[in-house]
């Protein structure tokens, strides 16, 4: 298990960093679904598609 370790760690640290990074987006979409933030960044007052978006 050990060599295993070492002859693999530095593909072993990518798919860490990988899984973090895509961890962190999960949380910070779900963060700003749950604060009502649109993805785009530019808020859904003037949005044609705010219906497909935000159901009434």
């Amino acid at each position: 298990m050990f060599d295993f370790l070492l002859n693999n760690w530095g593909s072993i640290l990518i798919g860490l960093l990988v899984a973090a990074a895509v961890v962190l987006i999960i949380f910070k979409l779900r963060r700003d679904k749950k604060n009502h933030k649109s993805s785009c960044g530019c808020g859904c007052a003037n949005c044609p598609s705010a219906g497909m978006c935000h159901k009434k």
